[in-house]
């Protein structure tokens, strides 16, 4: 009796599906790195990642948003730092953020893409909702609990001073005025939030607005 021939099945669609998604990503950081989000194409991604350019006009409306989930991806990565004490914390938060949008493959992209949300509605809501307040949520659910534990004052605008904080980081990010580093990351956090310890235990007052 002659052996039973035997075939290999064919990979599942969603496993196809999903490791187009993720070279296309790839892709996407490659080419910005490479050569600057301005002159990345989706024709180019596409070629890079193997697909064609309809499988990613399937997943996404633009170059932008692909970015953006590419972008998203490396940051969901990033650790939060919760001892139970809040100026370490978000020194340690606030620094990692800073080393990542340092580097040369993130901080560029990230600020192209804002860029290029400013004159794409869509793209903004996407990355309002996707990228920054989930991040401002938890900054925030962070800074609660400190103040829950009487580390920072009941009066304080959590949303307010994790703004401040994160804003400072951003205006550096977009304008290029002054070095991104763990010193400053330090300054930024130091200032805000001793600075309202300081006050709400001099005046006795509201902290911030």
């Amino acid at each position: 009796m002659g052996d039973v021939p035997t075939t290999k099945p064919a990979p599942l669609a969603s496993r196809r599906s999903e490791s187009s998604r993720l070279a296309i990503l790839d892709a996407a950081l490659s080419l910005c790195r490479e050569r600057g989000f301005a002159n990345v194409t989706v024709e180019a991604i596409a070629a890079r990642a193997g697909v064609g350019k309809q499988t990613i006009y399937r997943w996404w409306p633009s170059k932008g948003a692909v970015m953006l989930d590419a972008l998203e991806g490396v940051a969901a990565r990033v650790p939060t730092a919760d001892t139970g004490e809040v100026l370490a914390d978000m020194r340690t938060r606030l620094a990692q953020v800073v080393e990542l949008y340092a580097d040369e493959s993130f901080g560029p992209p990230l600020a192209a893409l804002i860029g290029e949300a400013q004159l794409d509605p869509h793209l903004l809501a996407d990355f309002l909702e996707r990228y920054l307040r989930p991040r401002r949520a938890d900054a925030v659910q962070r800074l609660t609990v400190a103040q829950e534990e009487g580390q920072l004052p009941d009066d304080l605008n959590l949303a307010d001073i994790s703004d401040v904080m994160f804003g400072a980081v951003y205006h550096r990010l977009l304008l290029k005025n002054g070095p991104l580093n763990e010193a400053y990351a330090h300054f930024v956090v130091d200032t805000a939030l001793l600075g309202c310890m300081a006050r709400a235990a001099v005046t006795g007052g509201p902290s911030v607005g």
